[in-house]
Order: structure tokens, then sequence, then C-alpha cells
């Protein structure tokens, strides 16, 4: 009696510590496949990129059962644009940001292509100088826009798209551009919907002569995506994966009218006058087919 009670408390010991490694092994196992995204640092007042971070956090929340934990962290240096596109390519630090689409960038960078704001980006309201609105205002045709001076970003890749129209384009630091149009040193800074009003309410005490244009919309198809570096085929089908099963179960639409529905409203989109230019830069593989992918199709 007593020999069966000492094999039954070894073989009871031995299944505790079978169980106790088996449960060591799944942690470790499971911690090794969790993975670090790292995105692109903003500044803190900057707001154009908050949906943006939340559309990425929910794309790897939802996907963390099939392809296990993850963590989101920012860079840690506030980069322009085409530094980051850079950095991405060579795969320094960060492994995925946000751009605008071309044949260029897709030839370097691996594109995911559901357009991030649904192309809410190609529908440009501008910021002016407040004391040119009776100038600009009567703008209704490219040939007219072709006039005028634009601003745009150093790197921008909307600089290419208004120059392949003819459209004379003045660059600078996305910062600076603000105190130029308020001094009057260019006539107009088209800016998405989703960005033109923050930005005024953001820049209009330092800036007092920077207004929003009421009359017409400039309008191109520029879809946003998310970009990994070519190699990272992985991260980049979880984020495909995690995207699309948020357009299925109505999470990205929830996230695009919370941030941008009350800009849409405020833009008056059917009460402006329409310019359309022409974007040469798409890829043809850019999903212009599918409505379901877009704001206004």
């Amino acid at each position: 009696m007593d020999r069966k009670i000492i094999c039954l408390s070894l073989f009871m010991k031995k299944s505790i510590h079978f169980l106790f490694c088996f449960i060591l092994l799944w942690i470790f196992s499971h911690q090794a496949m969790a993975i670090t995204v790292i995105y692109p640092v903003v500044d803190k007042d900057d707001l154009r990129f908050k949906d943006l971070i939340s559309i990425l956090r929910q794309s790897l929340e939802v996907t963390v059962p099939e392809y296990g934990e993850y963590e989101l962290v920012a860079d840690k240096e506030i980069l322009s644009e085409g530094r980051y596109i850079e950095r991405l390519r060579s795969d320094i630090g960060l492994n995925v940001i946000w751009s605008s689409t071309s044949v260029e960038k897709e030839k370097t960078l691996r594109p995911i292509r559901i357009p991030l704001r649904k192309g809410l980006l190609g529908y440009r309201v501008s910021l002016i100088n407040k004391n040119n609105q009776s100038k600009v205002e009567k703008i209704r045709t490219i040939e007219e826009l072709r006039l005028i001076e634009v601003g745009q970003g150093i790197g921008w890749g909307d600089v290419s798209v208004y120059r392949s129209n003819n459209i004379k384009v003045r660059t600078a630091r996305y910062e600076l551009l603000f105190r130029m149009l308020n001094a009057g040193r260019f006539d107009l800074f088209p800016r998405g919907v989703n960005e033109v009003f923050d930005e005024y309410q953001r820049f209009k005490t330092s800036y007092p002569n920077l207004a929003v244009e009421q009359s017409f919309l400039i309008v191109y198809p520029w879809p946003y995506y998310f970009f990994t570096n070519k190699a990272d085929g992985r991260l980049a089908e979880r984020i495909e994966n995690g995207l699309r099963m948020m357009i299925k179960n109505g999470s990205f639409d929830q996230i695009f009218h919370q941030y941008h529905q009350v800009a849409i409203e405020q833009a008056n989109l059917l009460k402006r006058h329409i310019i359309h230019i022409e974007n040469p830069f798409l890829p043809k593989q850019t999903p212009l087919d599918d409505p379901s992918l877009w704001f206004l199709k």
C-alpha cells in the first residue's frame, strides 16, 4: 500500500513538473510571437494622424487570435515624410508608415491597398490669406488655377501632382507654410477636408490672416495607404487582413466618421465648385473600381 502511494506521488510530481514546463514553454513561445510595430512619431499638437494610429492599432488588435500579441510604439524622432519613407526602405527603425501612393513608391515599398481615409484626402479645401479671398474665389477652372501659386510641404507627393498639371508650387516645411501664407508669399494652401478645419483652429491665433476658402474644391484621386518594408510580408498581410475585418464589422467606418464627419459637414462639399485635376502617378493596381473603399465614388 505504501509503495502504491509513493508511486502515485512520484507520478503526480512528474505530471505537475511536465505541466509547469508546458506552461512555461507556451508563455515563452507566445512572447516570442509578439511583434513590435514602430510607426512615425508626430508632434503632440499635430492632430492629422490620430485616426491612422487608431486604425493601425485596431487592425493589429483584431488579428491577435491569428497572428499573436503586438506592441505598438512611436518612433523616437520626428521626421519629414521623405526621411521616414527612406528609413522604411532601408529597414531602419520604422516598420510601418502611412503615405500617399505612386508607381515609384510601390516599387520600393510594400503597399497595403486600402485607402485609409476612403479617399477623403483627395478632396481639397484651401487655406488662404483672407486678404486674397476676392482674388481666389473667382477660380473656376484648372486654367485659372494655373495663374496662382499653391504651397505644399517638402517631400509631399502632392507636389508632383500639382506640377504635372502645370500648377505652380512653392515648398517649405509644414509649420512654415502657415507663416508664409499669412505673409502672402503664396496664394493657396490646399488641404484635405479632414485637415483644413483643425489646422485653421490650431494656427489662426498665431497667424490672424489665415482663412478657410469658401467657394471651390480641388479634387484628385489620392489614396493614402499603410506601407511596410518590401521584405516584411507577414506584417503587411496582418495589417491588410485586419483592415478587411474592420471594413466587414463596421469598425473602419466607425473610426472614419468619428474623426471626419464634423469636417465633412463643415466643408459644405455640395455647395462648392469642383475643379478636377489629374493624378498621373497612380499605379494600375489602385482599387478605384471598388466603391466600398471610397468616400464618394
